[in-house]
């Protein structure tokens, strides 16, 4: 039997399909001309698949008239992507699609394909103009990165389920740490007591805070710049709410600082131009949420930087085509910073 996935990277068989779930969402356009299919994630294997599609859709309106929108699908075989239609649809319902500050507009959940749809944002992302070394752009965008976080996080979480539990801790978050050790130890052992060290200093700050409060925060969980849009001069938009949980918001501002230094260190080599960045994101961040830096924030910022630097450092030991020497720079300076030996 082949590979369901297999039908969604099917023109004929999509525009069908779209037809009847898509169309009647649109109700000012009368068809659906042609859909182009662009896989930005295509990992078919014979039962199982992880895909991220973009739909490129052709309506009809006004007789010959013809509009194209882009409709994307997020599916995962063994890990159903419900949990971003949730979460979108929670944001969208909680006005995260007004302003300047929006998200991805939600449309459906397949139960059949296991895969969340949704129509997409257009524009390049912050990397993009990272990787340009677009320092103007750069500086425009991260004040307004800044204020979508703490948008996010101002958001009463009474009514919020937990969209990934398990992603809600550093001990838990896929595929946990008791596997990445193992990974490592079979790799490359030679690194397998300091990462244990590591992941369990890690682990230690973080339930210390936890422990001490019931709060909870709407976290992204995988704030990157690849991951930040910019829409137009003034307007911006978050994408890929896989991993969106309840947390300790300090988690956002760890991993995105870290994804910023070590984006800036790939591309610019400029380590005084991202103090400047990262500084210029944490100022605009505590004006947006109206909190003041303290040495308490300041040290679980610091625990969630360490640890995407090590999320970081595992991903290049543990790829298809490894980068050891990079992971390795990684691990002796989370090293320095926690005081590991």
């Amino acid at each position: 039997m082949p590979n369901i996935i297999l039908n969604l990277l099917d023109e004929k068989f999509v525009l069908k399909f779209f037809k009847k779930r898509v169309l009647p969402l649109y109700p000012t356009f009368s068809g659906i001309k042609k859909v182009i299919i662009v896989p930005h994630k295509e990992m078919v294997w014979e039962h199982s698949y992880h895909v991220v599609l973009e739909f490129k859709t052709i309506f009809i309106y006004q007789k010959n008239k013809t509009k194209t929108i882009s409709i994307f699908a997020t599916a995962h075989s063994s890990e159903p992507r419900k949990n971003v239609y949730s979460a979108l649809k929670f944001l969208w319902n909680n006005n995260f699609s007004k302003g300047f500050l929006t998200i991805p507009h939600p449309l459906f959940y397949s139960n059949f394909y296991k895969a969340t749809f949704y129509r997409g944002v257009n524009g390049n992302n912050l990397y993009y103009y990272i990787r340009n070394k677009n320092f103007n752009e750069i500086e425009k965008i991260i004040p307004k990165t800044a204020a979508w976080f703490a948008k996010l996080h101002k958001i009463p979480t009474l009514k919020a389920k937990n969209f990934n539990k398990k992603n809600s801790r550093i001990k838990t978050v896929f595929p946990g740490v008791d596997h990445i050790l193992e990974k490592i130890n079979e790799k490359y052992p030679e690194h397998y007591e300091v990462s244990k060290k590591i992941y369990a200093e890690l682990v230690k700050n973080e339930e210390k805070f936890l422990s001490t409060t019931s709060k909870r925060w709407l976290v992204h969980g995988d704030a990157h710049p690849e991951n930040i849009i910019k829409m137009g001069a003034k307007k911006i938009a978050v994408i890929d709410f896989t991993d969106l949980c309840l947390s300790d918001f300090a988690r956002d501002l760890g991993a995105f600082t870290q994804q910023l230094d070590y984006m800036f260190w790939k591309k610019i080599g400029d380590p005084a131009y991202a103090e400047k960045i990262k500084d210029l994101f944490l100022k605009n961040y505590l004006a947006n949420a109206k909190i003041r830096m303290n040495e308490y924030l300041e040290k679980r910022i610091a625990n969630y930087y360490n640890w995407t630097a090590m999320r970081t450092a595992t991903f290049l030991f543990l790829r298809h085509e490894p980068h050891p020497e990079h992971a390795k720079i990684l691990l002796e300076q989370i090293c320095i910073n926690l005081g590991i030996k």
